[in-house]
C-alpha cells in the first residue's frame, strides 16, 4: 500500500493537497503536483485524478494532487491563481514534515489537465509576472518540467474559441479587451519560454478544448507537441489508453533529464 495523507496549506476548505508516497521505494522519489481541470470551475475537483496519480505511484513517483479554489465556489481572478502559488510554495514542507527524506523536493513536474494545464505553464512562469502581481515570487520552487494536457494554453485563444461557454472570461472577469493586465499576468502562451522542458499532449479527437490551442501555444512559447490519434480530452488522463501511455512517456524524459 502506498503512503496518503490529505494536507492542508491554508485554512479554506478547498486548500488541501491530496499526498501519496509509494511505500516501497528505495531513496528519495521523484514528486509530480497534479492540477486539475474543469476549466477553472467549482463543479470539478481534484478527485477525477486519482486513477491517475496510482498510475504514477506505480512507476515510482510521489504525487501531490492539488484543490484550489474555482468559479462559483470563491475562485476566480485573483484567487484561483493565489491558491496555486500558495500550495507550490508549501508543499516542501508539508511534505518534508510528513515523509521526510522520501521524496526528491529537487526532481519535481508539474502535469495538469485542461485548466490545470494553463495553471502547470503558468506555475513555472511566476518569476517572470512584475513583482507584486498575484502569485509573483521571485524564487520560486524548481521545476524539472511541465507536461501540459488538453490544456488551455493560450487564454486570448481559448477565449476567442468560447471554451465552455466563456469559462477564461469567467475566471479572469472579462476577455482580453476588458481586463488585458490580467491575461498579460496569467497566458502562458504571452508569458514566453519557459526553459525547461515543456511537453503538450493533446488529444487530436479533444471535443472541449480543441488541439489548436496547443498549436497556438507552441507556436508563441515552445515546447514539444504530441497530438495523439483518436484521443479525446479525458483520455489524457485515462490510464490505459494510448493517449496516457503518451503522458507517462513526456514524464520519464522530463526526469531523465533532471
Amino acid at each position: 500500500m502506498n503512503d496518503r495523507s490529505t494536507v492542508r496549506y491554508g485554512p479554506e476548505p478547498d486548500q488541501v493537497v491530496d499526498l501519496v508516497v509509494p511505500a516501497r521505494a528505495v531513496g528519495p522519489v521523484p514528486l509530480v503536483v497534479l492540477l486539475h481541470g474543469g476549466f477553472w470551475r467549482a463543479q470539478n475537483d481534484r478527485h477525477y485524478l486519482a486513477k491517475a496519480t496510482d498510475s504514477l505511484t506505480a512507476d515510482g513517483i510521489a504525487v501531490a494532487n492539488v484543490e484550489y479554489r474555482r468559479t462559483g465556489a470563491g475562485g476566480g481572478w485573483p484567487t484561483t491563481f493565489t491558491d496555486v502559488a500558495q500550495a507550490l510554495d508549501a508543499l516542501p514542507a508539508l511534505i518534508e514534515r510528513g515523509y521526510p527524506g522520501r521524496v526528491d523536493l529537487d526532481t519535481v513536474v508539474y502535469v495538469g489537465h485542461s485548466a490545470g494545464g494553463q495553471l502547470g505553464l503558468w506555475a513555472a512562469l511566476r518569476h517572470r509576472l512584475a513583482p507584486g502581481t498575484p502569485g509573483w515570487r521571485a524564487h520560486p520552487a524548481k521545476v524539472a518540467g511541465v507536461v501540459a494536457l488538453a490544456a488551455l494554453a493560450d487564454m486570448a485563444e481559448s477565449h476567442r474559441l468560447n471554451l465552455d461557454n466563456g469559462a477564461v472570461a469567467h475566471v479572469l472577469g472579462g476577455g482580453p479587451d476588458d481586463v488585458p493586465d490580467r491575461y498579460a499576468a496569467t497566458d502562458p502562451a504571452r508569458l514566453g519560454e519557459l526553459g525547461i522542458p515543456v511537453f503538450l499532449v493533446h488529444g487530436e479527437l479533444d471535443e472541449m478544448v480543441p488541439v489548436s490551442v496547443s498549436r497556438s501555444y507552441r507556436a508563441a512559447a515552445g515546447g514539444t507537441l504530441v497530438e495523439v490519434p483518436g484521443a479525446s480530452h479525458v483520455d489524457v488522463v485515462r490510464p490505459g489508453s494510448t493517449a496516457w501511455a503518451a503522458v507517462r512517456d513526456a514524464v520519464r524524459q522530463i526526469l531523465d533529464k533532471a
